[in-house]
């Protein structure tokens, strides 16, 4: 009898911090795609956010991510792009891990936003050549719209492209990082152990000058 391949939903990000979006949106695709796995990436060197001034720094966001993620079985931690050399484009992290597991089918999570510049990655056509996308959809993006860019990018780069039916939270890490320098409460926006550790460590305590990523 053959042997079914793994599924691997894979979640990439600088997770500066990580917080409930992040962990809604990998559950929706693990219960959705009937994922053996979701691994959640923390970038370690994005070349389109250089400007970490005031962030937290590598190991303080993959020990974030790991008390995020700690409580979920399926929930893994994967450190390889915290290790690459350069910078971490994902097309060489899904190849890499493609030639590492042979084996195991990827789904590559996005969102909906992501999709409308994804031609403006690094080598798209790799990275649909290594993984399936899953595009998260967004209230604030119609329907048609999403078909629409699906449809241009699969004719363009090839691959295949899922829609994923997950909760619309418009919450960002820059958001978050806002809200701690303002000393607001973040209740409920991060999961209990990352507030602690937030706390613990003085992050994100001094109004940084933000470059417009999240």
């Amino acid at each position: 009898m053959e042997k079914k391949a793994r599924k691997i939903g894979i979640m990439g990000g600088t997770f500066d911090p990580i917080h409930i979006g992040h962990l809604i949106l990998g559950e929706a695709a693990y219960e959705q795609l009937s994922l053996d796995e979701v691994w959640f990436l923390p970038a370690g060197n994005p070349p389109h956010k250089q400007n970490r001034k005031g962030r937290a720094s590598d190991d303080q966001r993959v020990e974030m991510v790991r008390r995020a993620i700690a409580s979920n079985p399926h929930f893994r931690l994967s450190l390889i792009e915290m290790n690459a050399d350069g910078y971490s484009y994902t097309y060489r992290t899904l190849e890499r891990l493609q030639n590492e597991y042979p084996d195991t089918s990827f789904f590559f999570i996005i969102g909906a936003d992501s999709l409308f510049d994804f031609h403006e990655w690094k080598n798209p056509e790799r990275i649909c050549a290594a993984a399936h996308l899953v595009v998260a959809t967004r209230n604030q993006v119609s329907s048609e719209l999403l078909d629409q860019a699906i449809a241009v990018n699969k004719r363009r780069f090839g691959g295949t492209f899922l829609k994923l039916d997950s909760p619309n939270l418009d919450i960002s890490s820059r958001s978050i990082r806002e809200m701690i320098a303002e000393k607001r409460s973040v209740k409920y926006y991060l999961v209990d152990p990352v507030i602690e550790y937030i706390k613990e460590h003085e992050i994100y305590k001094d109004r940084e000058q933000e470059d417009g990523t999240v």
